[in-house]
């Protein structure tokens, strides 16, 4: 079976006849109903998707065999998973969020900074969450060709070129 891509979450009830809140983590918000049938975490279940219209903070959607209230608010918290390879081909300089995390981080001398403990978006841009030795606290770098030049997923790392004193 193909690696599986978390492509969203159901954040509870939308309306009285089973309709979810549904948060996308796809590029296009409505092209998470495309690499349906979604499947919950642990696979023990699969939903087909259909989006019945934009909300704010998400979707409403029907997933199928959700037909009550009652059926939506048990699944609030729910992530859904897609197979890798139903997803879109990545142009050279794209990257899923699932790739970059874990990659160890270096400056551009080489010394090791830490590894990417998660990929943020503060709405207009993804920020890398740097965790490493002798960092008290996370690192949040801006993720920009600026400040990371080099993305290498064959070697398992990227290259920084962080602002001046954000390391220390």
């Amino acid at each position: 079976m193909s690696e599986m891509i978390c492509v969203g979450v159901i954040s509870g009830a939308f309306s009285v006849q089973g309709e979810v809140r549904l948060k996308s983590f796809t590029a296009d918000a409505m092209a998470i109903a495309d690499y349906a049938p979604l499947s919950t975490e642990d696979g023990s279940r699969e939903f087909d998707v259909v989006i019945t219209r934009s909300i704010s903070n998400g979707l409403a959607a029907r997933l199928s065999g959700v037909v009550t209230k009652e059926d939506a608010d048990a699944l609030k918290g729910t992530k859904l998973f897609a197979p890798r390879d139903r997803l879109p081909e990545l142009s050279e300089d794209e990257f899923y969020h699932t790739d970059l995390i874990g990659l160890e981080v270096r400056d551009t001398g080489g010394t090791v900074l830490g590894k990417v403990k998660s990929v943020q978006n503060n709405g207009a841009d993804d920020m890398l969450e740097v965790h490493g030795p002798g960092l008290k606290n996370t690192v949040l770098l801006l993720f920009t060709r600026a400040s990371v030049p080099t993305v290498d997923l064959a070697s398992g790392r990227i290259i920084v070129d962080p602002p001046e004193g954000l390391f220390e």
